[in-house]
């Protein structure tokens, strides 16, 4: 039975022992605000599902999945020897926030646990949900460019503007980091994916435009982690580690977790994205057709009442059908996109 080490010291993330191959499996920590929060999140949705279920109403398992990973993972992060050792090395506090920021929101929104809300809550919570969603407020927060702020700019925040030792110090400020890294990812994935009703919808090759500068962003963060400043240097001397990298490698460990490794995270979403991009245009793009052929089958249903109802010869124009005196017209003429470039003057 894998032992639970329990660890404990004045300085957090001090007395540890060395981090080796046996104890990433076998070293865990019980934090209350952590395990009390993935339950609620994993029994709020299950809940719904059951609800769901009840009133008859069809929902993927996927979906259930995708969710329940995400909650998976968010508990791994804050009770696994990732959480034990998170005070002690750098790269640890990386991989959580990696994972809070890009992973974890990616799955809980592939979950779309807002749909499964509106369709299982009682009405007046709907109600007011979509209130909330149709606000001025919520419409500016979730536009391209506060979304794209709330995915990008965090990690910079917490990193350069001194709290990032704050945070290894006091329990409180953690929990709140962790919160709001959490709530920018699920902020920014909810509202460029569009699984769920959202306040705007934005077109997909601009979220798509907007994912690619994300990893851009990434590349910088991970460039200021390895070549700038030591940071919370006072934390970790204090820590006194004597096992595993220095701080520089550490930090530049850590670098490189949040470059590749919130490149690598975030390639599902661009696919993702991608995905619904091209369905979008297909969409559309069946849509124009059948507007065309409307139209097509109109025209020709005009000439044929024209002709009937008089004496079966053309028209003065001398051949046909108006101002275009009989020609075809071509499929881009009355296309809504482009038929203003073509019309005639």
């Amino acid at each position: 039975m894998p032992a639970l080490h329990v660890l404990a010291a004045a300085v957090p993330g001090a007395g540890l022992p060395p981090l080796t191959p046996g104890r990433v499996l076998t070293t865990w920590t019980a934090r209350p605000a952590v395990l009390a929060g993935v339950a609620v999140l994993a029994g709020g949705y299950l809940a719904g599902v059951r609800r769901a279920r009840v009133v008859g109403l069809a929902w993927s398992a996927r979906r259930t999945v995708a969710f329940l990973a995400g909650v998976v993972l968010l508990a791994l992060i804050g009770a696994s020897v990732v959480a034990v050792y998170d005070d002690t090395l750098f790269w640890a506090r990386a991989l959580q926030g990696v994972v809070l920021l890009v992973v974890a929101p990616m799955l809980l929104a592939a979950g779309a646990p807002l749909t499964l809300a509106r369709d299982t809550l009682p009405p007046g919570a709907v109600g007011r949900l979509g209130r909330i969603r149709r606000s001025g407020v919520a419409r500016a927060v979730g536009s391209p460019g506060i979304a794209t702020i709330a995915l990008i700019a965090p990690p910079f925040l917490l990193y350069l503007t001194g709290l990032y030792p704050l945070e290894l110090r006091s329990g409180v400020v953690s929990g709140l980091v962790s919160l709001g890294l959490l709530a920018a990812g699920l902020l920014y994935v909810v509202s460029r994916l569009q699984i769920d009703p959202v306040p705007r919808e934005t077109n997909h090759g601009l979220t798509l435009g907007i994912a690619i500068a994300e990893v851009v962003a990434d590349g910088v963060l991970g460039l200021v982690l390895w070549m700038g400043p030591l940071l919370a240097v006072g934390h970790y001397a204090a820590v006194d580690r004597t096992w595993g990298p220095d701080l520089r490698d550490d930090q530049a460990i850590g670098a490189g977790v949040w470059w590749i490794g919130g490149d690598l995270a975030g390639l599902p979403f661009l696919g993702a994205i991608a995905v619904r991009f091209a369905a979008a245009d297909a969409r559309e793009a069946r849509r124009v057709d059948a507007e065309l052929d409307a139209a097509e089958e109109a025209a020709a249903a005009a000439r044929v009442r024209a002709v009937d109802g008089g004496d079966g010869e053309p028209g003065e124009g001398g051949g046909g059908d108006g101002a275009d005196g009989g020609r075809p017209r071509l499929w881009w003429e009355d296309d809504p996109r482009f038929a203003d470039r073509f019309r005639r003057r």
